[in-house]
């Protein structure tokens, strides 16, 4: 019986299709099945570990401004996504293409306050050009894509 496609592995296949081969990030919890998933295509699809969060999103900016292609970056909640803010807000300012994932709480945390929790569609909102939550793993294909 083949094991059931968890979201992450779902994300990493969209992004393969769209013909990603590097993301930059700081490997965190919140979305460990992402980073399984980077494991098991480690030919294909490189994953460079980096130590700051700010780091990661402004190597991903860099990515974007030297090759045209989105830069790649992945950082988990709270803390992980602010750090990775600015490089954010300066992607945007720059027209560099680049697409943060920010892991999240479970949904039944949610508005509980839980560890770490960010709103991050407010937060994003005045530094991105374009925010969006999925709530639902069969959604991932179409916010990949967009």
């Amino acid at each position: 019986v083949a094991a059931e496609r968890t979201g992450g592995r779902l994300l990493v296949d969209c992004l393969l299709a769209q013909g990603v081969d590097t993301a930059f990030g700081v490997p965190g919890e919140s979305y460990l099945a992402v980073l399984d998933a980077f494991h098991d295509e480690e030919d294909r699809l490189r994953f460079v570990t980096c130590r700051q969060e700010g780091g990661a999103a402004y190597m991903a900016e860099a990515w974007g401004r030297l090759t045209g292609r989105p830069g790649i970056c992945f950082v988990t909640r709270g803390p992980g996504a602010t750090n990775a803010s600015i490089g954010v807000h300066t992607a945007d300012q720059c027209s560099t293409p680049m697409i943060l994932f920010v892991g999240q709480v479970g949904r039944s945390h949610r508005g509980l306050e839980a560890f770490q929790e960010i709103e991050y569609t407010s937060f994003f909102d005045d530094l991105a050009k374009w925010v969006v939550e999925v709530d639902d793993a069969d959604d991932l294909p179409r916010a990949v894509e967009t």
